[in-house]
């Protein structure tokens, strides 16, 4: 069982349990608007869109929001034009951390997450430094529930790579490319699932041997995660279950 992994889950559950979705739903408006400024407003011609759609629909995001955000992606409403901007660097423990933002001033971001870093026991990277050590792969966690062999059957045949067991959950991954439609095969089916998002997989882990620094790390990965400006942030440590059942995440 992949401490990261369950790290992962329980952020998301805490998530959809959080009475305050205006956060939630910023990054995610944002999201869809600068999917849609890239790649065109059509969701059946730009895959990318066409996951954000789903990603806010699921978090109830109101569609005339969605279609707002994605007018203002195409230019045909005025807006706040936003840049994708990644950095790099290390948590405590050696721990490699990639943080993916969209921002309006990149300067100011930058210096923000640099603060954070160095504030909470980590520091930032040059850009390469660490993103050799992770993958983009789609990821569709789902509940125990359809059996192996037919959640395998399905989600195969739509594109997905792998699935795993991690304890009380499933994990699907795919390409990214094959992210929607295995979403698709999912719906289709009638089986629901947790989340389903493109993520940045480490390639090989870090183990944390103690309580301390599984808090130190998860410490400033809260920390980031709750920046404005960032959408995602990866990490590839590993937390075992006895240390991280102690942890009040």
């Amino acid at each position: 069982m992949s401490g990261h992994s369950k790290w992962a889950t329980i952020k998301h559950q805490k998530g959809a349990k959080d009475k305050a979705r205006g956060k939630l739903f910023a990054k995610l408006i944002r999201q869809v608007e600068v999917s849609a400024r890239e790649g065109g407003g059509d969701p059946d011609a730009n895959a990318t869109l066409r996951t954000m759609i789903g990603k806010a629909r699921d978090a109830s995001v109101p569609t005339d929001t969605i279609e707002r955000a994605i007018k203002r992606g195409t230019g045909e409403l005025e807006g706040v034009r936003y840049e994708a901007v990644s950095y790099e660097g290390y948590a405590p423990a050696g721990v490699a951390v990639y943080v993916e933002t969209l921002t309006d001033n990149r300067n100011r971001t930058g210096a923000e997450v640099r603060s954070l870093f160095s504030r909470l026991g980590g520091s930032l990277a040059e850009p390469g430094a660490v993103a050799w050590q992770f993958e983009r792969k789609g990821v569709v966690i789902l509940p125990k529930g359809p059996s192996e062999d037919e959640l395998m059957l399905l989600v195969l045949e739509a594109g997905a790579e792998d699935l795993v067991d991690d304890g009380d959950t499933w994990r699907v991954t795919s390409p990214p490319a094959a992210l929607g439609a295995v979403r698709a095969a999912l719906d289709a089916s009638g089986i629901a699932y947790d989340s389903a998002d493109a993520s940045m997989q480490p390639t090989s882990t870090v183990p944390l041997g103690s309580a301390e620094d599984a808090k130190k790390v998860l410490r400033l990965l809260d920390a980031l995660d709750e920046h404005d400006d960032v959408q995602t942030v990866h990490a590839n440590f590993d937390i075992p279950d006895d240390i991280l059942t102690t942890l009040s995440v």
